[in-house]
């Protein structure tokens, strides 16, 4: 829609120009044309007031203008005429030349303003405009192709690790027959640990897949989000207690809303994970849900480094993590936060993260009925 717009716009202020050459060019020619006849009456009128004799020359002179006016008048006319088209057919050409020009500065030299005569002041906007938002997409496409290739270096080193131990621990197995029933359960569960681990990274190749190339739809239907939020929590539990985490969950009972549950689980769980990954250890994460008359918010807060505001900037872009120097233990490859803000915008809620005094603090709003809100914006669109 905004695009139509935009060239709607576009196509009325090339209009615009139109009106005003053909107006201008009206104008002047109908005002040569008045002045020269109102010259030529004046002048007549003013001959008339004079007495001539044959023996001035001057006589002789408009004498023969006299008798030849229908000759002269028709032609100097017709040479205005001339001049005045001429001029206002060659300023489109000029215009025209002039936005071919900025076209191929904008094509090679993008980094240079686009100037243009105060004509086409409109067209200068217009174009500077369209070279700013060019050079916005291809530093993004730049940022996004430096982001997709560390993302690349990240994965080999973590997909390399755990296959390296369970082909090392498998290999110990097959080559030590005589190993302890002991030793052998205890490779075994390591190698399982890093299969697992293993499984996890190629899944999230899959979500990377699916993030670019498909559209996520909704599937909403009628929840209690209060006991999902609470199985969620006791289901991080055994998580938590790795690190020493502890829960601090401030859950409102019976809060019912209409949503996508497996996505909204999806979001929760990115954030919770989040929030382990990079929290402190012996620290307390905090999950706070509370209803707000049509909206219900969801806060995730934990005690961590703190992100700089440079960085909190990018945390919901594809492929960007906080922390580049993480370890294949702590985290994936930084697309969760990315589908998290693009599954509560289908919700039409919003997602924000703050973060100071080592502390990080997640804040999700969505409205309590998705559908209705999905279906007024559809209106309000068409």
């Amino acid at each position: 829609m905004n695009k139509e717009k935009q060239m709607k716009k576009r196509r009325s202020r090339g209009g615009q120009i139109t009106r005003s050459i053909l107006i201008r060019y009206t104008f002047f020619l109908v005002l040569f044309e008045g002045l020269f006849v109102t010259a030529v009456i004046v002048a007549r009128s003013l001959c008339g007031l004079v007495i001539w004799y044959q023996d001035n020359p001057i006589y002789w002179i408009l004498k023969v203008l006299e008798s030849t006016m229908l000759v002269w008048i028709p032609a100097i006319c017709l040479l205005g005429w001339t001049i005045i088209t001429y001029y206002y057919i060659s300023k489109p050409v000029k215009y025209l030349n002039e936005v071919i020009g900025a076209a191929g500065q904008l094509a090679n030299n993008p980094e240079e303003p686009i100037e243009l005569s105060s004509s086409l002041r409109n067209v200068e906007d217009e174009l500077n405009l369209v070279r700013e938002e060019a050079l916005r997409n291809a530093y993004a496409a730049k940022e996004a192709e430096k982001r997709k290739n560390d993302l690349i270096v990240y994965l080999a080193h973590d997909l390399k690790t755990p296959l390296t131990s369970v082909i090392g621990y498998l290999t110990l197995l097959r080559d030590e027959p005589e190993i302890s029933r002991e030793m052998r359960c205890r490779y075994t569960n390591i190698a399982l640990e890093k299969a697992e681990r293993l499984e996890e990274l190629i899944n999230e190749f899959f979500d990377i897949t699916r993030f670019n190339f498909t559209e996520i739809a909704l599937e909403p239907e009628k929840v209690n989000l209060s006991r999902m939020l609470e199985q969620i929590t006791y289901e991080f539990i055994p998580i938590l207690a790795e690190k020493n985490l502890k829960w601090k969950a401030e859950i409102t009972s019976d809060v019912e809303m209409i949503c996508d549950p497996d996505k909204l689980a999806r979001v929760f769980d990115n954030l919770i994970r989040n929030a382990v990954n990079y929290s402190y250890v012996d620290s307390e994460i905090l999950l706070k849900m509370k209803p707000m008359e049509d909206m219900v918010e969801i806060e995730v807060e934990n005690r961590g480094k703190t992100i700089s505001a440079e960085k909190l900037e990018h945390l919901f872009e594809q492929f960007f993590r906080a922390d580049t120097a993480r370890s294949s233990a702590t985290g994936g490859a930084g697309l969760g936060l990315a589908i998290s803000k693009e599954i509560v915008s289908l919700h039409n809620g919003s997602i924000m993260a703050f973060s100071e005094d080592e502390r990080i603090l997640f804040t999700i709003k969505l409205p309590l009925d998705c559908k209705k809100n999905v279906r007024n914006s559809e209106e309000k669109n068409n």
